[in-house]
């Protein structure tokens, strides 16, 4: 039996809209907005044309294809909204989070903030990258910059706008917020594919830490202890290089004066007025160790803070902060207070830098005295052993590096005037070369040649010998400047009285019409000269030529496998305006 009832209706999936203004609006039904939980579709108009009907048919397909295959944004949040619950579930250290909220409602917001989701790509990404490198501001129109936003008398703090950039780290941080939260966007399938890989950062700028002098410091130390426990308080930021939180969080339990050592374990952090106490900014304990001086600075400083405490009647605690205004301790410093009152310090004293600057200082003194980076890294608190502080600091380890090998050399004994040096290369009485000539001189001396009469080429003396060409030439201009030998039109002959005939070989006939003589060679590589040379060459013979060439890079630094980068130019004796230049060509594998 036929069932009864009414059938549903399927919805729709999408459809083709007219507008008033001739343009076309194409929609998809995409099923529910998991944020607004109501229908989602997707939406593109076509703008009027005589073509606009066919191109709105092609923009249906295309959506529909997307929906079919689950390749289409599943929502039309926006970026804000995403930015909103990501915030809400990454798990960030509260000044962190803080950060990266602010930089949301000043720069993202403003500008992408009602960017659909699914609609980022690398041209939406490289305009907001443009305008944060534009302005810091985002100013539209021209506007007075005043000192304070409070109710005041304008004076000359208060000014015309100049645009300035937005700090290249500040956009990389941007970056990486918008980075983590279209990564939760596809994990929750929002979008089916992170369009940040589409986004163009700028470049990690080149750390370049500026600590103060040495006498710098000096002076900033010296100011300081006009109130001891400042001084005492900058003292052991120079010695240890701890960050400021670090050092607002700073208790007597983490102190072993004994021992000498100081252990760091929490820290302050600070928005506005409100304050917290927190783990590191690694969350790891470290431990540094102290030099005798600093134990004796902090000797006295406990010794003023129980003196302070007994005028009260009251008693300094294990977890009494180290430095605090409270008798007892049990308040301790504000973190931005520190900052404010070292940099009305310096003010003063007409020297350009922060408090921070002090973990410069002592890095890069450390690592000028010669201690080994995962040491100085593991007094600051870098993770990573040693790379952060590395890549900081490679500059001030290059010049450690080189104070190091000239206090090296400073320390060995003087060489003696007289002491003659031994040759570069050893001893070459069993050189190549010399074996060969010694052969050849043999020969010619114990068989007898005719005076005048030619030895084998090069290359076969060099094939009978195993050795180079260039080995080869040089055993033969040896023999040449002892006198057996003297060089012809056609190669090397025998000079002197007439000898018995030769043992290395018959004489072969030259090869071509070109006969092997003295000739200037200069060899290039990729159009630049290496090297300027005279030797024999036959320059109507490839083989030997490649041979030379082949020989010529080897004695020049450079590698065999290389020789295709290189070429000679044989210069021809006695036509100046002549040259033969050969350019190797790529060996064939024999099949």
């Amino acid at each position: 039996m036929a069932p009864t009832g009414r059938r549903r209706r399927k919805r729709a999936k999408g459809g083709i809209e007219q507008l008033p203004s001739g343009s076309f609006r194409v929609y998809v039904y995409a099923g529910w907005d998991p944020v607004t939980k109501r229908r989602h579709y997707l939406k593109e108009v076509v703008p009027a044309g005589p073509s606009a009907a066919a191109e709105a048919e092609r923009v249906l397909r295309r959506l529909g294809n997307q929906v079919d295959e689950r390749r289409h944004p599943r929502t039309a949040a926006t970026v804000d909204e995403l930015l909103e619950k990501h915030f809400d579930r990454a798990v960030l250290e509260r000044s962190t989070l803080d950060t990266y909220r602010g930089y949301a409602e000043k720069h993202i917001s403003p500008l992408i903030g009602q960017v659909q989701v699914g609609a980022l790509d690398g041209d939406v990404f490289d305009a907001f990258y443009r305008e944060l490198r534009r302005c810091r501001e985002h100013c539209r129109t021209k506007f007075i910059e005043h000192r304070t936003a409070k109710v005041h008398e304008c004076d000359d703090r208060c000014r015309p706008h100049s645009c300035s950039p937005l700090g290249v780290s500040t956009i990389r941080q941007i970056h990486f917020i918008l980075s983590g939260a279209l990564k939760r966007a596809v994990r929750w399938r929002w979008i089916a594919v992170n369009p940040i890989g589409q986004a163009e950062p700028p470049p990690a700028p080149v750390p370049a830490p500026k600590p103060p002098t040495a006498q710098e410091a000096a002076r900033i130390l010296i100011a300081a202890w006009g109130d001891a426990e400042w001084g005492t308080l900058v003292w052991l930021v120079m010695v240890t290089g701890v960050r400021r939180g670090e050092l607002c969080g700073l208790r007597w339990r983490n102190l072993d004066l004994d021992a000498g050592v100081l252990v760091l374990d929490r820290s302050i952090g600070q928005r506005g007025s409100d304050m917290w106490e927190k783990d590191t900014k690694t969350h790891q304990q470290r431990r540094i160790a102290l030099d005798p001086e600093t134990v004796d600075v902090m000797r006295v400083h406990r010794e003023r803070c129980e003196s302070r405490a007994g005028e009260f009647g009251l008693r300094l605690g294990r977890d009494a902060f180290v430095f605090s205004l409270a008798p007892d301790g049990s308040r301790h410093y504000q973190p931005n207070s520190v900052s404010q009152r070292y940099a009305k310090l310096v003010k003063r004293l007409e020297i350009h830098t922060s408090i921070h600057k002090l973990r410069h200082f002592s890095a890069t003194e450390l690592i000028a005295a010669g201690v080994d980076i995962r040491t100085v890294a593991g007094r600051l608190g870098h993770s990573g052993g040693g790379t952060t502080t590395l890549r900081t600091y490679a500059a001030f380890v290059s010049e450690s590096d080189q104070r190091a090998a000239t206090s090296l050399s400073a320390r060995l004994p003087m060489r003696p005037a007289d002491v003659v040096l031994p040759p570069l290369s050893g001893d070459e009485s069993d050189a190549p070369y010399r074996r060969v000539a010694e052969a050849i001189r043999s020969a010619v001396k114990g068989d007898g040649l005719t005076d005048g009469q030619f030895l084998p080429s090069v290359k076969a003396i060099a094939a009978r010998y195993v050795v180079s060409v260039g080995t080869a030439h040089r055993a033969l201009d040896l023999l040449r400047g002892e006198g057996l030998l003297r060089s012809g039109g056609r190669g090397f002959q025998v000079a002197g009285t007439p000898v018995p005939a030769p043992a290395v070989g018959p004489v072969p006939e030259p090869t071509s019409a070109h006969a092997p003589q003295m000739h200037e060679v200069e060899l290039r590589r990729k159009g630049r000269g290496v090297a300027r040379f005279s030797t024999e060459v036959d320059p109507g013979d490839s083989q030997d030529l490649l041979d030379l060439l082949i020989d010529a890079v080897c004695r020049s630094g450079g590698e065999e496998s290389d020789y295709l980068e290189y070429d000679i130019v044989v210069h021809l004796p006695g036509r100046p305006d002549e040259a033969v230049t050969y350019v190797p060509r790529r060996r064939r594998r024999a099949s």
